[in-house]
């Protein structure tokens, strides 16, 4: 006798099936089967798949650390500083985490909330940044910043009033959020960012979203993403204070999502903490919850996952309830906590491991700012394509005009004409990138987002295959 199945797709839990990442979607699906059919001989008219679909830095080329990872090697085998020459500097990193860590072990638990000695440089990291004061208690770290971001989404679940409640989120944004709204069962409301003003954001546009939202939901919580990604803008301080005003107006809690601030190529990175403060009363007074990881910068250990989350000014039942719920999780990586140890205490000048960091940064830094300018510059050369600047983060985010009849054969086939896009640049030139459809556009419109941090002969053969297969495309789709 046949049994029925204990979970069936009527029996889970129901949001689960209607989660989408575009990041890790069908036309990448695609992209690892035509890697396997290259690898069984199959002949295609490129010779390699170039993965330019997320940021992940290691795997598109950019080089580890030394730093970081000898201090990963020796905290794992303490051993080694008896057989291998580590430099003065790391050997004194190790003791400092290692006194920290239960019996000297990094594979002990630590505190839930992460080492009590990276939160205190963490906070030392914060207050040299912001010029503001910065408490370890108010610091958590996680596995990756989407582990805090997630839990922190988890306090607004309940409903107020007998309303459900929603999140603000930018459009563009990244799926992440969308895709973790879904899973908790919350509502999402969408704010457009202004492609004509490079990606700003308009108060006018959150008083929208917020006003039609608030018909049937309760908006308590509003994500910024700065710097953007998928855009690849830098808020002016203008804008910053803006938002905090538009957010203390309507009692609605801020997220700023700023992971990518160590990836600014030409703006001034202004946290909204920073900003929060310099305003005064009765803005330095407002919660806030603002991600840092170190999976993206120039650490980019997007594989051994670590991130934190400031919260500041919580009610204290609040912050005691929400270090509670992480308990529950034991900690996050301790060989992840290491790495964020290294990011916001590198090597100083006058340490033995400076010049080869400085030099390690600054090659980073080039390997950056080289692929902004000539994603931007490409983009904006190729007939039908537009680009704003990029300020930050990693990613280039042009728009495509697609011809009228490219869209009626997408829709032949059930697909969004920019996916319909993506999807033949994959099987023409073995380009992988993400619809914009991934990320949500304003209707109309279509873009897509391609990394710009691979090795610059790379960068320049995917730019050339790009407008080799869009001038063909016109020719098809005239």
């Amino acid at each position: 006798m046949k049994l029925d199945k204990c979970l069936t797709s009527d029996s889970i839990n129901q949001n689960l099936l209607n989660i989408q990442y575009a990041v890790r979607g069908p036309i990448v699906q695609r992209a690892l089967q035509i890697e396997r059919e290259l690898e069984k001989g199959v002949k295609k008219p490129f010779d390699r798949v170039i993965r330019a679909n997320i940021g992940d830095s290691h795997a598109l080329g950019i080089k580890p650390i030394t730093f970081i990872r000898q201090v990963l090697a020796l905290a794992a085998c303490p051993q080694l500083a008896k057989t291998t020459d580590f430099p003065e500097d790391v050997r004194q990193r190790v003791r400092e985490i290692l006194e920290d860590c239960p019996l000297g072990s990094v594979g002990a638990y630590s505190p839930p909330a992460g080492l009590r000695v990276i939160r205190s440089r963490i906070a030392q990291y914060l207050q040299k940044r912001d010029g503001v004061p910065a408490s370890p208690d108010d610091i958590y770290l996680g596995s990756g910043a989407s582990d805090v971001i997630k839990a922190v989404l988890n306090m607004f679940v309940k409903e107020v009033d007998g309303k459900p409640p929603a999140v603000m989120l930018p459009i563009p944004q990244y799926p992440m959020f969308s895709s973790m709204l879904t899973e908790l069962g919350m509502r999402r409301t969408d704010y457009y960012l202004d492609e004509e003003h490079d990606w700003a954001l308009s108060v006018e546009e959150l008083e929208r979203c917020w006003r039609e939202a608030s018909v049937d939901t309760h908006v308590r919580v509003l994500v910024v993403i700065n710097p953007g990604n998928p855009t690849g803008q830098v808020l002016t301080r203008r804008n910053i204070e803006q938002i905090i005003k538009f957010a203390y107006d309507h009692n609605i809690f801020l997220m700023p999502d700023e992971v990518y601030q160590e990836n600014v190529v030409c703006k001034p990175f202004l946290s909204f903490k920073k900003v929060m403060h310099e305003m005064g009363a009765p803005y330095s007074s407002m919660e806030l919850a603002s991600f840092m990881s170190c999976s993206k910068g120039w650490a980019a250990e997007s594989g051994l996952r670590s991130g934190f989350v400031e919260l500041v000014r919580l009610e204290p039942k609040v912050a005691a309830a929400f270090s509670t719920a992480r308990g529950v999780m034991q900690c996050p990586s301790v060989l992840g906590q290491c790495i964020m140890d290294c990011v916001v205490k590198p090597p100083s000048p006058g340490e033995p491991s400076y010049e080869q960091f400085a030099k390690e940064l600054r090659d980073i830094h080039q390997v950056l700012a080289e692929g902004t300018e000539l994603a931007y510059n490409t983009f904006n050369s190729i007939p039908g394509y537009s680009c704003n600047p990029i300020d930050g983060s990693m990613y280039a985010y042009p728009r495509i005009e697609i011809p009228v009849r490219a869209q009626a054969a997408a829709a032949e086939l059930g697909m969004a004409p920019d996916e319909f896009y993506c999807l033949r640049l994959l099987e023409e030139t073995g380009v992988c990138v993400v619809a914009g459809t991934g990320f949500d556009q304003l209707p109309g419109t279509f873009h897509f987002r391609t990394t710009i941090v691979h090795p610059r002969e790379e960068l320049q053969h995917m730019m050339d295959s790009i407008r080799r297969f869009h001038m063909d495309f016109l020719k098809t789709y005239p």
